[in-house]
């Protein structure tokens, strides 16, 4: 998909010994391999819900990303069991056989949609946090030689122009002549630049913490700010329309909840959430607490973070070199 890409190209300059390619999609395989041309990646069908597959590709590797999901809302709304098994247990999958091939690291990918979530891709993406949670601190409890598998997440919105983002949906409109369709011209969402995730995860890489997530701080705009761009850019006279909120989604997205920020370090571009640190003593649920101010914290949301305008947007979109392509090759 559009990350495996991108930090495949990231990692190349690293040098490594080898990065194996391990996914369901031989078609995006084939097309990888002829796009890199380079002997040190090794791709490999396999399909994370499947243990055996797993177990077949991890043995001496040293660092696992694990990036395989359903990212669609409207397929997870339809098919939820479906993403129980791919988002769920398949990173469940992953993360035993990383343990018993002692990994050095495993960084999951997850997404804004995890924090309040209403819809079956977030609820999935939110169980799939706390499983990685949950085996963290059964490492840690565990661990006495200290040199036990760190288990540590990401979590970012929007990502523009990825194969899950509506950019490319806007363009492939605007290309048939067609107005653009928003479902709510005030729903608001994070806008991040791919290189901008990757760079987040190449951090928590190298720094990321075992139970820890990691947030990378991103501005937003309205969908009616988006599609205005859009349409400036490419000066698309038809303009655009509402047509209303689909199944499952929200009208905002948050990266992190009011209860994370309360134990959250700020590190400046990044937010580090800390694991809750009950353990496995019940009575502490039951009998002890801690005290926070609760009304003095607001989540971290894509409604009260940085918001651009139309004119800062266009700005931010023009960096991409997918909107720079397209312009080259579109015709008004």
């Amino acid at each position: 998909g559009s990350f495996g890409n991108t930090v495949i190209g990231s990692l190349l300059k690293y040098n490594p010994k080898i990065i194996i390619v391990f996914s369901r999609d031989e078609k995006k395989q084939f097309d990888m391999r002829n796009n890199y041309d380079n002997s040190l990646l090794k791709f490999v069908i396999g399909d994370v819900r499947d243990k055996e597959s797993v177990e077949s590709v991890i043995e001496g590797v040293d660092y696992v990303f694990h990036a395989a999901a359903l990212k669609q809302v409207p397929t997870c709304e339809f098919f939820p069991i479906e993403a129980v098994k791919t988002n769920i247990l398949g990173v469940n999958n992953v993360i035993d056989a990383a343990v018993r091939h002692r990994v050095r690291r495993v960084v999951i990918l997850s997404t804004d949609k995890a924090v309040y979530p209403i819809n079956a891709m977030g609820m999935t993406k939110a169980l799939m946090e706390k499983v990685m949670i949950s085996k963290a601190r059964d490492i840690i409890n565990n661990d006495r030689d200290k040199k036990g598998t760190i288990l540590c997440g990401v979590r970012y919105g929007n990502v523009l122009y990825s194969r899950a983002s509506v950019i490319p949906y806007f363009i492939s409109q605007l290309k048939n002549g067609w107005q653009l369709t928003v479902t709510n011209l005030d729903m608001t969402r994070f806008l991040l630049r791919l290189p901008d995730a990757v760079g987040l995860v190449l951090y928590v890489l190298v720094y990321g913490e075992s139970g820890h997530m990691y947030i990378r701080k991103s501005p937003a705009c309205t969908l009616e700010t988006l599609a205005k761009a859009v349409c400036q850019i490419f000066n698309h006279k038809k303009g655009y329309k509402e047509v209303g909120v689909r199944a499952g989604e929200k009208m905002h997205e948050t990266l992190v909840s009011t209860e994370e920020l309360l134990r959250s370090i700020d590190l400046k571009e990044y937010y580090k959430i800390p694991p809750e640190s009950q353990g496995l003593d019940y009575n502490k649920y039951f009998s002890r607490g801690e005290k926070i101010p609760a009304n003095k914290v607001a989540s971290y949301t894509s409604e009260n973070t940085t918001r651009l305008n139309v004119s800062q947007t266009i700005d931010l979109l023009m960096t991409l070199p997918e909107i720079q392509e397209e312009l080259k090759n579109y015709k008004k």
